[in-house]
């Protein structure tokens, strides 16, 4: 007598992982927040809030030095920003939502252009001065188009991209929610308050410096459970 068994397997139901940040987007976001806070410190530090008072950044060579090498960490803090953006898009892969993700990147390009501009316009400025080539209207137009561009322009631009950004980490719960909700606190700052406050262009760099470090710290805490994980073998 022949007995058939019928196996059948049952597959178990599929289980979605966390959604993890990688390493990279937070080693990129750290550079562009320190980048950015350094540069933005010594622009603060060096030129005056006025833009019709020329002052000592554009004749005393330690504070123009200090505007030039300000400038000069623009264009790593850009790609570092922009190295962030990509990484952390590719991560989260088809949990991306369309609409905040198309907001996500347009204000994060808007950002980065609206700060090399500003920046261009600076160092055209110094070098103006230095050849004695440039007259009093010129540089006035040249310091409002600068100040536009950083303080208002890519300060909302900031501001819409940490609002996408703390949006699909809520959905996609990819960083805590306490962070998130920060975020919306200094999203709303930037978007609403205008920044006659010089230093509020700093509140950015830091929430982002915040992110990054958290990415870094829960990174590391996913690998160290993962070491501690016992496996017993099946029968």
């Amino acid at each position: 007598m022949n007995v058939v068994i019928d196996v059948t397997t049952t597959t178990k139901p599929y289980r979605q992982e966390a959604l993890v940040p990688p390493r990279g987007a937070a080693i990129a976001g750290v550079i562009f927040s320190l980048l950015t806070i350094v540069g933005l410190g010594l622009v603060r530090y060096a030129v005056p809030a006025d833009p019709s008072l020329p002052g000592i950044w554009l004749t005393e060579p330690t504070h123009r030095n200090a505007v030039r090498l300000a400038l000069d960490s623009v264009p790593f803090a850009g790609i570092a920003f922009l190295w962030f953006i990509g990484v952390l898009r590719s991560r989260l892969g088809e949990r991306e939502d369309q609409f905040f993700a198309t907001v996500f990147i347009a204000s994060g390009l808007l950002y980065v252009a609206c700060l090399f501009v500003a920046s261009a316009v600076m160092g055209a400025l110094i070098e103006s001065v230095a050849a004695g080539d440039i007259d009093s209207q010129t540089y006035y137009f040249g310091r409002r188009v600068s100040d536009a561009l950083l303080n208002l322009f890519a300060m909302k631009m900031a501001g819409a991209f940490m609002f996408s950004t703390c949006t699909i980490g809520l959905r996609t719960t990819i960083f805590p929610r306490w962070l998130a909700i920060s975020g919306y606190g200094c999203a709303v700052l930037l978007l609403v308050v205008i920044a006659d406050w010089r230093w509020i262009t700093l509140v950015f760099p830091i929430w982002m410096l915040l992110l990054s470090v958290q990415i870094l710290v829960a990174e590391f805490g996913s690998r160290r459970t993962a070491r501690t994980v016992v496996r017993y073998p099946q029968p």
